[in-house]
Parts: structure tokens; sequence; C-alpha cells
């Protein structure tokens, strides 16, 4: 399973059943410019003055204003050459406060769609009155300069492909191995350079000069999920720039990829125990018994398809792999739930075409098989750049041993992460560490306790590790806090955002 760390939106993993669709932008060619904006003046040196001294233009796309910028491609050699970031605003209503920059998580997910089609599900409409919100694509991301690998039938062979052989065998190993390595080959021949830059840090950098160009002090910031953490490495590195900032669902920085995966399996494993909870007494429910029953019943179906893939009528096939995104991807609300009464009474009958409208969803592939984004590309490149993988077999199995202790159900499915970087053309050279932010102002941490994606301890040391980090707790299911329907959550945001109202002392609703 190809997990994105999280996100809001529905073609990551959030609630992924239905994907974003953009109307009405994308049309900045046929209208006028309509505004510039005036950057702020910042001294830099002078290889970065030409990218912090650029004047945005927006023009009209449907109801929002659009804009491209220009950023080095690589940072450490900003005279080589640049990319483009694609920009969407959203004006202010009322009296201003400043620009909000906004990222759904991932990595890999649209903030520029986001804006464009899904606003209210991550903004309240006081805070759109008074802040002028600004989506983007990070770099390698949909409209800005993109990671590009495999045409979509070529993607399909691998994101929904059935590997040979017993997972966790050599011959199974060895099958990952060379797909990946044939993908990241792939990535590399059609994306060139930008393969090696898109790592978070360099989202940083391109987000403070954002932050610059926008005419912007300081950075005012909302970021769910992966966009916490890229918020957290903002901090880490612009602490004197940090303006009122929200990092809801974040990463834990002083994680390496096998800790931040056993507290996802953990985490996952924990979400449908509540699902099942809430199925069980209903009539509907595909299971009966305890939840410990029905647990068991769950792996053994991952077993059983495992073995035995369940065909679908167009050619692709429902293997363990497709099957727990499926079953993750309704487990980041409750409120959809509901889908995996359908999914399990479906896969238990043999039929596979539910599974993969699910699947569907997470990746954004579209009913005619081509994809609306390129997640799973982009998620891949980021992953590969931020988390160092290591090559011992031995010590994968031993991690996969872990992992089954951790979460006995689903942990074994979760094993052999660092397959997907073995053989990536380009090695991660980032060290895993706790970030301080020493300086920064206030910085909200918004956590949930039953997060699937972004497990509640994470907020925790995430706001104990920043110098003026301040927790902000959700009690309840699901991924992220804020405008989620808690009063509390809410208002204590809304307040920070709106008029600089920091809590005194963690808030815990």
């Amino acid at each position: 399973m190809e997990r994105a760390r999280g996100a809001v939106v529905p073609v990551v993993v959030g609630s992924a059943l239905t994907a974003l669709a953009l109307s009405g932008c994308g049309m900045s060619l046929f209208f006028p410019v309509v505004e510039e904006s005036t950057p702020v003046p910042e001294e830099v040196g002078a290889p970065l003055e030409p990218f912090y001294s650029q004047v945005l233009r927006w023009d009209q796309c449907g109801e929002f204003l659009c804009s491209t910028a220009k950023a080095p491609l690589d940072w450490a050699d900003p005279s080589a050459d640049d990319i483009e970031l694609a920009l969407i605003r959203q004006p202010a209503e009322e009296e201003k406060i400043g620009s909000l920059l906004l990222n759904p998580g991932g990595p890999g997910v649209s903030g520029y769609d986001f804006v464009a089609s899904s606003l209210d599900v991550a903004v309240p409409e006081a805070v759109q009155d008074r802040y002028d919100i600004v989506g983007f694509d990070p770099r390698g991301v949909g409209r800005s300069t993109a990671v590009s690998c495999f045409e979509p039938a070529q993607l399909d062979s691998l994101v929904y492909g059935v590997a040979p052989g017993a997972r966790g065998s050599n011959a199974w190993i060895t099958g990952q191995n060379q797909l990946t390595h044939a993908f990241g080959q792939a990535c590399l021949a059609r994306t060139g350079a930008l393969l090696e830059n898109v790592d978070t840090e360099s989202a940083a950098r391109d987000l403070d000069m954002l932050r610059a160009i926008l005419g912007e002090e300081r950075l005012d910031y909302l970021g769910y999920s992966y966009g916490a953490y890229l918020g957290t490495v903002y901090a880490g590195a612009h602490p004197d720039k940090v303006g009122r900032m929200v990092l809801d669902g974040p990463i834990d920085p002083s994680l390496g990829e096998p800790q931040l995966t056993l507290a996802q399996a953990r985490g996952f494993e924990a979400a449908l125990r509540s699902y099942l909870a809430t199925c069980i007494p209903a009539a509907t429910c595909p299971f009966q018994g305890t939840v410990d029953d029905a647990m068991a019943m769950v792996r053994d179906i991952l077993d059983a398809v495992s073995r035995n893939p369940i065909p679908s009528t167009d050619g692709r096939a429902v293997g363990a792999d497709t099957l727990l995104v499926a079953i993750a991807a309704p487990l980041y609300d409750a409120q959809t739930w509901p889908a995996l009464d359908t999914l399990f009474s479906t896969v238990l009958a043999g039929q596979a075409e539910f599974a993969l409208t699910l699947v569907d969803g997470y990746y954004g592939r579209t009913p005619d098989g081509s994809y609306s984004g390129n997640l799973f590309e982009a998620l891949r490149a980021v992953k590969c750049l931020d988390y160092p993988a290591q090559n011992n077999v031995a010590v994968m199995r031993e991690q996969g041993k872990a992992l089954i202790d951790a979460a006995p159900y689903l942990g074994a499915y979760f094993a052999f992460s660092d397959l997907s970087c073995l053989s990536w053309p380009f090695a991660s050279e980032n060290v895993p560490a706790p970030i301080t932010a020493p300086g920064a102002a206030p910085i909200l941490v918004l956590g949930t306790t039953n997060d699937p994606s972004t497990p509640y301890q994470w907020a925790v040391d995430v706001a104990s590790q920043l110098e003026s980090g301040i927790l902000v707790t959700r009690q309840g299911d699901g991924h992220t806090a804020f405008n989620k329907g808690n009063a509390c959550v809410d208002t204590t945001v809304e307040q920070y955002l709106l008029d600089g109202v920091v809590p005194t002392a963690d808030v815990v609703c």
C-alpha cells in the first residue's frame, strides 16, 4: 500500500470517495490581468533576488484569481534552471488580515484544485471573509512543474498489480523491486532533474518565497497532515517568519519510515475497530460476533485475496494491497464508514468493482482509465527523498514481525515499505530529527485522538518539540480536527487566526 500520510480531501487518504472536480479554473490565458501582487523587500542575496522580487500577475479564472510563480529548480544552484508553481486565490470579502496559504496534504495533493472545488471543507466562512485564501500546487505536483512517470495503463499495473509469489518471499521481494526500479527509471526519464528536487525542504523554501511575493512579512498558514509537516519544516527553517500557523494532523519529523509505518498500522487498526463497534449491532453489517471476531475475519479476507485476487470486469484485480487501500480510505472520516459495509459485503460475494471504485477515488483514477492528477508519482518521489530506505531484507522481515505484534490484524500488509524506495534514482539525505523552531510565534498543533493516518501521539510530540507549540486536542474519530463540527476546536482556531488570541495552555475539546 502506497500510503499518503493523509489529507483532508478524497483523492488522498482523506474521505476517499469522490474525486476533485475543477470548475472554471485553468482558463487564465483567456482573461486579462486583473491584479498584481507587490512583493515585500527581502535580503536574500543576488542569486535569489529575481525570485523573491518577482511580481505575480493574477488572472480571473472562474470565481477565483490564478497566477504562476517561478522558483529555482535547485535552491542550492538557483541560477541553473527554474520551475513553475501554480497558484489560486480567493480574495477576502471583508477587511483583510493577510494571505492564508493552504496545503491539504499528501504529498501529492493539488492545493490549487482543493481551493477551487473544496475550500469550504477546510476553511470556515469567517476565515475566508478576512483572509486571501491562497492554494498552491507544491513542486512536483499537479499544475506546477510536475513529476511524470508512467502512462495510465502502466501506472495501473503498478498501482493495482498483484506481485507473484507469497508476500515476503524472495520471489515476491525481487518482483516488487523490479517493478519499483522500472518505475523510478521512468520517472527519471520523463521528469529529469526535478526528480532530485521535490523534497519537503525544497518545498518549504518555495513556501517562503511565496510568502514574500504575496507581500507578506510573515507566513500565515493552514496545513493539513503532510501539509502540517511542510509547515513544521518551514517553521524550523524560518522561525522568524512564522505568523499565525495551524498544523492539523502533523507528522513527527523525528521519526523514520519504520516508526511512521508502525504508528499508522496501529492507527488504522484502531480506526477499523471503531468502525466495527458501530457496524456489528446494525442489521446491515456484514460481520457478527465480537469486534475481535470481525477483526480476525478482515485479516482472513486480506489473506484470501492475497492468495487469490478477485478479478474485475475491466481486467484489473483486487489483491491484498488494493483491498487495504479500499479499507483505509473510508476510515478517514466516520461519515464515510457506511461505505465499508458495502465494501466488505461485495468482496465477500467475490465482487471487485466497489473496492476498485474506492481505490480509484483515492488515487484520482477516472472512469476512462486516466488519472486526474499525479498523486501516486508525487507521493513516491517526495517520500523517497524525505525518508532513507535500507536494503537489508532480514531487517525488513524483522520490522514486519514488529508490525504484526503491534497491529496483528493489518500489520502484515504494512510491511516492506522500504521496497518502494530501495532502487529509487536518488537516495534520501534527510536525517529525521525533532524541529524546535526557536523564537517562532505561537503555533497551534491540532491532533485527533483516534486519527488513523496521523496518530494523535504525533501531534503531542510535535507540539512538545516546537518551542512555541500549543496542542489542541479533538477527542474523536477521523483524520484532522479543524472544521469537523467540533465547536471547541473551531472556535479556538478561528479566534487565533482572526484575532490573534493564543490559548494560555493546551486545549482539550
